[in-house]
């Protein structure tokens, strides 16, 4: 009996996975890592640590070398940067309240070049970051 229902809840859940809807390419997820080896390019990450529209997009994909970054609906998602001299870092961006809280944890090493993060946040409901007005474009 107990198998009987492991079965029928494994199968339920299988058709409900398969029913769910492609994510639109327009509305994917954005989670991007990767290092830079000039240093000077640092200076081309978003003041505010946040991409707003497509041109600052365009901007920082070019002068970081970004390759087959995904397209962002920037009436939907803004873009969260963050960027180290360390080994490794973490990115984590929350929204409470209105206000988007980025907080970016790195290694202590310092190596040449630079590293990035590059998080997609929801935008519905956001109005600051960091204690800060959205930036404009």
């Amino acid at each position: 009996m107990i198998r009987c229902a492991a079965i029928l809840t494994a199968t339920a859940l299988l058709t409900l996975g398969a029913a769910a809807p492609a994510q639109d390419k327009d509305d994917a997820r954005v989670s991007l890592k990767g290092s830079v080896d000039d240093l000077t390019l640092l200076d081309k990450a978003p003041k505010g640590g946040v991409v707003v529209g497509e041109s600052g997009w365009k901007a920082l994909r070019e002068a970081w070398g970004i390759k087959d970054a995904p397209k962002v609906d920037f009436g939907k998602t803004l873009l969260v940067v963050a960027t180290t001299r360390g080994s490794v870092l973490k990115l984590t961006p929350r929204v409470t309240d209105g206000d988007l809280k980025t907080v970016a944890i790195s290694t202590r090493d310092l190596r040449p070049g630079f590293r990035y993060v590059v998080e997609s946040v929801a935008r519905a409901g956001m109005k600051t970051v960091n204690g800060q007005p959205l930036p404009k474009e």
